[in-house]
């Protein structure tokens, strides 16, 4: 009784951990679509990466092939977004000027 108890809640922990990663998508994509957040940077990419994590995590709940394919693609470009934004950069290109 003890074990389907402990697995009913770690179903509902990793369900809310599916919603609070959508919130985390929601939030990052409002974000930068106001201009709040830049994506030239990696926030907005370790906001995906962490987000894509709690989905997919949450799919070993209620598995679904497409939202687990997708969410391993943004796994892999966040990670690679990044990797790309952590390295030196030897030729930075201009940033423009706002007048």
């Amino acid at each position: 009784m003890y074990y389907s108890e402990l697995s009913m809640d770690l179903e509902t922990f990793l369900k809310a951990l599916g919603l609070i990663g959508f919130g985390i998508y929601v939030t990052g994509f409002m974000l930068l679509s106001t201009g709040r957040l830049d994506s030239r940077g990696t926030r907005y990419f370790a906001m995906t990466l962490v987000a894509s994590t709690c989905v997919l995590l949450s799919l070993t709940v209620d598995f679904n092939l497409s939202s687990a394919l997708i969410q391993i693609f943004y796994v892999l470009v966040s990670l690679s977004a990044i990797f790309l934004r952590a390295r030196p950069n030897p030729h930075p290109r201009p940033v423009p000027v706002r007048i």
